[in-house]
């Protein structure tokens, strides 16, 4: 999962400062990871990690606002209500490394010469 060139401004246009209002801060958090939250959840990984770290980026938040402020009981956030197809925020979708593309396309013209 490649959170890099994602569509931050799902988030970053609901949830502005000063005063961060947790309804709108959420409910956007939510509209944007609920779509990747079989990778975000996957401790395999450092998707959580780095979708954090660009949302803090893109938004400049202040560290920690989202895990302080949106909670919905001991497992964390509950997508039930947010589409859960990695389509979902306006064409928003789950996407490999740019990398692995290049690197069968080169094969394949490696092949053909």
């Amino acid at each position: 999962m490649n959170f890099e060139f994602q569509n931050y401004r799902i988030i970053t246009d609901k949830c502005k400062g000063p005063k961060f209002p947790a309804d709108q801060c959420c409910s956007a958090f939510k509209e944007f990871a609920c779509p990747f939250r079989d990778y975000i959840n996957d401790d395999s990984t450092d998707c959580a990690s780095a979708m954090f770290s660009y949302i803090n980026l893109y938004g400049k938040y202040p560290p920690g606002l989202f895990s302080n402020m949106c909670r919905e009981g001991k497992n964390g956030l509950a997508c039930t209500d947010v589409q859960s197809d990695t389509t979902a925020n306006g064409g928003q979708q789950a996407q490999s490394s740019p990398l692995v593309l290049v690197t069968l396309v080169c094969g394949l013209i490696a092949l053909f010469f």
